[in-house]
């Protein structure tokens, strides 16, 4: 096997560059081996990377110890949660094609002959993965691991619960002091928010996929275990170099189907569908919104972690984590076992011995907690190219609703209005012009969802966004509106009172407006200012696709 790095460590020609290797401090000895960039996003700002040093020194010695040259390079990355309700969530979703194309573009220009991608949170682990599969070079993901839950009490909490007591606190539910509480209690470790929130969802989906080593998605980032993961992964990147395994063979169609199979078991976030569209796409094969649903009819949901259910992450690993989910479903043909992955091995080699001896927080195939799997895709004349909904968060008598439409063209429109009282059972909020597009970037809905779950709403109001929701929303939330209203969409054009149905078990979300009234609407349109006019997401606003297609640059 021919390696990239021998442009730069061979022959007369390339001995600038070695000079300047050598002032990195390499030795002739270490260029003699393969060298191995170690991609980390560790930074002061994000609790789900602050410990990403530690585990980046890990993957180093497992890379030495296997006989090759690690070579660290940063990543950017945005934490949602500090982003959330102001502009700064305009650069989450955007964030992941600069870190795919910095990926690229610190691969390429220093000619690594592999990499191990060290992200932990939301958008950063699918940019990480989408820039390996555009290079096509053996590459592996691990990640920092997920927080541990905290406990308010004498409850397990996260994330998700600290945004619904803002909610409680607004609406007089809670005082100053229990509020605190939750403010100082809810997130006691470092590690990606412990809910099955994007990040945790992405970082099982890479397990899934086979694009990390098992235990991935679920040891706690605070466990002695996931520094000795670290290290294995630094081993078994080795292994695929030497053996000339690229990403591509591991990422493929057969591959993705397993990765949609396991978000329907687990109960992932919504916003999966997105990453694992823009993944595909990169791996060079077509993935449409059809699939998502043909495979979720089929998948039965097994696991309701927060914010669906009261079970964290920390929970999800003592019961066998995503290799136990994996042995589940291919008890019953639903994951391809042929399928190679990072080991080295196949999935049927990896869940041989893995068997689940506890009905918890798994449930058994023979008992899931419904028939079909966590996320639906909804169609209708307000979405005529597809909308997304996290079905597994539904409350039961939300899975099917009718109501009149309070529209706003701005999620801040949409919280004074809530906070305010304005918003009553029964109504369907639509917030529009928050898609890639028209926001820019797409914003995560949390804090309306969440001032409605605090406020006692959830089970009676429903939301419908061209832009999308966070892994910790819960209730009736259907994101990715397409087309959204930036791109002419009909969601454009519902008026208030505008009675909107939704049918999630049919995949159905209408409003009852003729095809000639719509029409007429948009004929006197008026399609408002875009919100950003300059910087960065100015460009971002005019090159982005729709959500169907994953919000990929084009």
């Amino acid at each position: 096997m021919a390696l990239r790095s021998k442009y730069l460590t061979s022959g007369a020609a390339t001995a600038p560059q070695r000079s300047l290797l050598y002032a990195c401090g390499l030795t002739r000895e270490e260029l003699d081996r393969p060298l191995v960039g170690v991609v980390s996003a560790h930074s002061d700002i994000v609790p789900g990377h602050i410990h990403l040093d530690k585990i980046t020194e890990a993957v180093k010695a497992g890379i030495r110890m296997a006989g090759g040259t690690p070579i660290m390079v940063p990543a950017i990355g945005v934490c949602d949660g500090i982003a959330m309700g102001h502009i700064g969530m305009k650069y989450s979703l955007a964030s992941r094609e600069l870190i795919a194309d910095s990926v690229e573009t610190m691969t390429m220009a220093h000619c690594f002959d592999g990499l191990v991608l060290v992200p932990n949170c939301d958008k950063i682990v699918p940019g990480m993965v989408m820039a390996a599969c555009r290079m096509n070079i053996p590459a592996l993901v691990c990640s920092g691991g997920p927080m541990m839950a905290g406990c308010v009490g004498g409850e397990e909490v996260s994330l998700s619960k600290m945004f619904e007591a803002v909610g409680a606190h607004k609406a007089n539910l809670i005082d100053d002091a229990a509020l605190l509480e939750y403010e100082t209690k809810v997130c006691p470790t470092c590690g990606s928010c412990s809910g099955m929130y994007t990040a945790n969802s992405m970082n099982c989906l890479c397990e899934a996929i086979g694009i990390a080593l098992p235990g991935n998605g679920t040891i706690p980032a605070v466990a002695s275990s996931r520094i000795a993961l670290a290290k294995h992964a630094g081993m078994a990147i080795m292994d695929l170099i030497n053996n000339d395994v690229k990403a591509r063979d591991i990422i493929n169609e057969k591959s993705i189907r397993n990765a949609l199979s396991c978000d329907m078991a687990l109960g992932c976030s919504s916003n999966s569908v997105l990453h694992l569209l823009a993944i595909a796409n990169e791996a060079g094969f077509p993935l449409d919104l059809n699939i998502i649903n043909e495979i979720s009819n089929v998948t039965p949901n097994l696991c309701h972690l927060a914010p669906a259910g009261n079970t964290h992450m920390q929970d999800l690993n003592a019961a066998g984590g995503v290799q136990a989910v994996m042995s589940e479903l291919a008890r019953v043909g639903l994951i391809d076992t042929t399928a190679i992955t990072a080991t080295g091995a196949t999935i049927a080699d990896n869940i041989a011995n893995i068997h689940l001896t506890e009905f918890g927080t798994i449930r058994s195939i023979d008992n899931p907690f419904s028939s079909n799997g966590g996320i639906a895709i909804l169609w209708g004349n307000i979405a005529q190219k597809g909308s997304v909904v996290k079905r597994s968060a539904v409350a039961k008598e939300m899975l099917t609703h009718s109501g009149p439409a309070r529209v706003f063209d701005s999620e801040e429109q949409t919280i004074e209005a809530i906070y305010n009282g304005k918003i009553v059972a029964g109504d369907v909020v639509v917030i529009r012009y928050e898609g890639p597009k028209g926001g820019p970037g797409m914003r995560e809905m949390l804090n309306p969802t969440s001032a409605l779950a605090g406020m006692g709403l959830d089970k009676s109001v429903a939301l419908i966004t061209d832009g999308r929701f966070s892994g910790a929303s819960r209730g009736a939330s259907i994101g990715h509106v397409a087309p959204e209203a930036a791109m002419g969409g009909n969601i454009s054009l519902i008026y208030e009172g505008d009675i909107i149905t939704i049918d999630i078990p049919n995949n159905t979300i209408n409003a009852e407006i003729t095809d000639k009234e719509f029409a007429a609407r948009r004929k006197v349109h008026v399609m408002p200012e875009p919100n950003i006019t300059t910087g960065w997401l100015a460009r971002y606003a005019k090159l982005v696709t729709s959500a169907d297609q994953g919000a990929i640059l084009k």
